[in-house]
């Protein structure tokens, strides 16, 4: 039961200094009681407080994830209280989701791990660079020792391991997002001979390229390139949702519909999109902890399967219930939408790929 603080006798709001009547300011909308209160009433205020958002929140997420478009439906009519605001909602859930896969990847350990290999292989190049610099001819060197002991094997072994290793170094550090040059010198003399080779853009991207490449040591590229990739995916998605209300906004009545009615639906579709994954990433981290085993693993590739064609399908039902255009109709525009987007999402996945990897570092 609810324990309501004493009014104030002062009837001026002390925040904004309007004269209130009754409890509450008609103003601002603040209540009008003493500021000072008891460990009790703080306590009791926060419990009634923890409780409307659980229930709040519980409500907002069941809707979200099982009754399509409706959450949509509900906060236009009005009913706002009952349910978490559409930004702060999408906002909560996109920072739960990309801090569970930070967690997940644990590139802390990977990096220490990374570290502690790359120690042992400097400390071996160190002594066999020693051995190597006590002969004076290389070549004459190896022939005589090659006769000699099972240890003087070992370091041949050693050195053409080390040789192999570089080669194999180079070749995959100019395969990993190859742009088509392999050096900086290499774009400059070719626009000497012919400026119009390569055009500004391209020498920029590969120029970058390149300079990533040799900044980042090669066994960290492609987890330097994920970290890269996790952290600004969230930003090109925030900055995608306009784009998609857009979208809506072109295919549907202007009268009927304003831009604000189609970013509240982007919000919370996204959001369900977002939530679905997270949903589904800590089921297989959970499945992962119990072994490696076929089963699990045909659990995985179901769950990973229903995850998708929830994904596809949810779009279609809330499309239809939200605009209240016929099936045919709506199958129609969800179609045509979908399209649109996946030809745009392709466009905005390849930007923040070469987005992340020019700013490795």
């Amino acid at each position: 039961m609810s324990h309501k603080s004493p009014i104030r006798k002062d009837k001026t709001c002390l925040n904004c200094n309007h004269v209130v009547a009754e409890r509450f300011c008609p103003n601002c909308g603040q209540e009008n009681t003493d500021t000072r209160k008891t460990f009790y009433h703080l306590f009791v205020h926060f419990f009634e407080d923890l409780t409307h958002y659980e229930n709040a929140f519980w409500k907002t997420i069941r809707n979200l994830l099982f009754k399509p478009a409706s959450l949509t439906r509900e906060y236009l009519s009005g009913k706002r209280l009952s349910y978490l605001a559409p930004v702060r909602l999408y906002i909560f859930i996109s920072f739960v989701t990309f801090l569970t896969i930070n967690l997940i990847a644990n590139p802390e350990e990977l990096e220490k791990e990374e570290a502690t290999v790359n120690v042992t292989d400097q400390k071996a190049q160190r002594i066999i660079k020693e051995k190597s610099a006590q002969i004076p001819k290389e070549t004459e060197w190896l022939n005589r020792i090659e006769k000699q002991d099972s240890s003087a094997r070992t370091i041949i072994d050693s050195l053409k391991f080390l040789v192999d290793k570089r080669e194999e170094e180079k070749i995959n550090r100019e395969a990993f997002l190859n742009f088509g040059y392999n050096s900086i010198r290499e774009m400059d003399s070719i626009r000497a001979k012919d400026p119009n080779k390569i055009g500004g853009f391209e020498y920029w991207i590969n120029k970058k390229s390149i300079e990533a490449k040799y900044r980042v040591p090669h066994e960290q590229l492609g987890q330097k390139f994920m970290e890269s990739f996790i952290h600004n995916f969230p930003k090109a998605l925030f900055i995608y949702m306009p784009l998609f209300a857009l979208i809506l906004w072109l295919f549907h009545d202007k009268k009927k519909w304003y831009y604000f009615d189609h970013g509240i639906f982007t919000l919370h579709y996204f959001s369900f999109l977002l939530l679905l994954n997270l949903i589904a990433l800590l089921a297989e981290y959970c499945i992962d902890l119990m072994g490696d085993n076929v089963i699990f693993t045909l659990i995985q590739i179901i769950l990973r399967t229903a995850t998708l064609l929830w994904m596809f399908y949810y779009f279609f039902p809330a499309h239809h219930r939200f605009y209240g255009e016929s099936r045919g109709i709506s199958l129609v525009k969800s179609l045509g939408i979908l399209i649109i987007n996946v030809i745009l999402l392709s466009f905005l996945l390849l930007a923040l790929i070469i987005y992340s990897f020019v700013n490795l570092h």
